[in-house]
């Protein structure tokens, strides 16, 4: 199977409660970076070390022309979460990002999956949804045979969203991912996709 490339996506597809996904799109650096300066502190503990350059548009639009060529190569496939702003004139903000990233072919057929939400929708199951799509989109459209994830050990919330989507844990990395800062062991999970026909 060649590298399938995804569709792009005019318009967000509906998830859950008025949020909706879509691929990351080239002009959404202000976006991505106001979405993460809003979800900074609320993030710092779960993602790695952030300079304060990373908070900011031109960053954001570079590291989106990056991801957006690896998407050409087929070696990741990055969506935003969005709802309404609650302005006409502001569109549909940012709240969240999903990812595939790592995604290798025969005989692996396999990627790595990471998210986050914005604080403001924590317990509404858009996380558990945002993952569930992700997942159904590596099987149907990239035919993948596996996704794996890792947590740190004490998110006990992202563990339970990994859970609700069908990912099993598979056991304890040490010292797997620097996160704030610091070296941590994290609890790796997978999920085997279904094969059909």
């Amino acid at each position: 199977m060649n590298n399938p490339r995804p569709a792009p996506v005019a318009e967000p597809e509906e998830l859950l409660h008025g949020v909706g996904i879509r691929l990351l799109h080239g002009d959404d650096g202000h976006a991505l970076a106001e979405a993460y300066t809003r979800n900074r502190q609320h993030l710092a503990p779960w993602e790695p070390y952030r300079s304060d350059a990373f908070y900011t548009a031109p960053l954001q639009r570079e590291l989106i022309r990056t991801r957006r060529e690896q998407l050409v190569l087929g070696t990741e496939v990055p969506w935003v979460l969005v709802e309404d702003s609650g302005s006409a004139s502001a569109g549909r903000r940012i709240v969240g990002a999903i990812t595939l990233t790592g995604i290798v072919r025969c005989p692996f057929l396999s990627a790595n999956l990471g998210y986050w939400v914005d604080h403001g929708l924590l317990g509404r199951g858009v996380g558990t949804a945002a993952v569930r799509f992700a997942a159904g989109y590596a099987q149907r459209e990239l035919g993948l045979h596996r996704l794996q994830a890792a947590t740190l050990l004490h998110n006990a919330a992202s563990r339970r969203i990994l859970g609700r989507a069908g990912f099993r844990e598979i056991g304890v990395a040490p010292e797997y991912l620097q996160i704030a800062g610091t070296w941590q062991d994290h609890l790796l999970h997978q999920l085997i996709l279904p094969h059909g026909q």
